[in-house]
């Protein structure tokens, strides 16, 4: 039925709108009924809402108190609040201010020097066993290059030389005594290994977004400071970044 319908509308007459005549091309586009609408239902809207204040004024209650009213007053018809005295002076605010970025600072210096312990005591071992391997051995020779062997070179086991660390030699494997574990401690040992890694990575974002806030505000109180003229912005401030400003260079005395 609907394709029916498609094929019997495919020979109809093209309705066109009536355009703007020559001799009123000097007002503009003709408006459409679309246009026409969209006008009326704004007027109809303003309308509305004055008829509401209308009726809003006529049944005011003359008596009526709201707290507002302390901080604003009404002269000669018309509206005004009341300047209210600042609440902390210019230095107070900049004292403040300045206590706000000390502790952003410290805190980063904190996470930081929990970021530096967690990497000396995990040592990134499974992030460098995955890097690319480009350590270049010298020979004499060719025929010495086609029979060379790394693991005899380097003295270890050849399982090991897949490792970047905590790669034996034969004579320390010699000398090492292996104690026996069960596979249970072995999963401990590894989940335990993993939530480091996971602590360490959200610390690790923690002292990003402490170093980006710290930015905001050193950049902050920058820009309060009296200048002969002002600061050119560069790049807009980010979630991920401070804004970027341009500074007139000034010479000190």
């Amino acid at each position: 039925m609907s394709s029916w319908k498609k094929a019997a509308k495919s020979n109809q007459k093209v309705h066109r709108e009536r355009a703007q005549p020559a001799a009123r091309a000097h007002l503009g586009i003709l408006e459409k009924k679309q246009d026409y609408k969209r006008r009326a239902e704004d007027r109809h809207q303003k309308e509305d809402t004055l008829k509401l204040l209308r009726k809003r004024a006529l049944t005011r209650n003359p008596d009526e108190f709201y707290h507002h009213m302390i901080n604003s007053k009404v002269e000669a018809g018309e509206h005004h609040e009341l300047e209210k005295q600042d609440e902390h002076s210019p230095a107070q605010i900049r004292l403040m201010q300045t206590q706000d970025l000390k502790y952003i600072n410290m805190k980063r210096t904190m996470e930081a020097n929990k970021i530096q312990r967690l990497q000396g005591r995990l040592h990134m071992t499974e992030v460098a066993n995955r890097t690319h391997n480009k350590h270049i051995f010298f020979v004499d020779d060719e025929a010495e290059a086609r029979g060379f062997d790394v693991a005899e070179r380097l003295q270890t086991h050849p399982s090991l030389l897949g490792r970047k660390s905590n790669r034996p030699k034969l004579d320390q494997l010699d000398k090492l005594v292996l104690g026996v574990q069960d596979e249970e401690t072995i999963v401990t040992m590894n989940q335990e290994r993993e939530k480091s890694y996971k602590e360490l990575q959200r610390r690790v974002e923690r002292e990003k977004e402490l170093t980006i806030v710290q930015q905001k505000l050193e950049l902050k109180r920058a820009l309060q400071e009296k200048r002969s003229r002002k600061p050119k912005r560069v790049a807009k401030g980010t979630k991920d970044q401070a804004p970027v400003y341009k500074f007139k260079y000034e010479r000190k005395r």
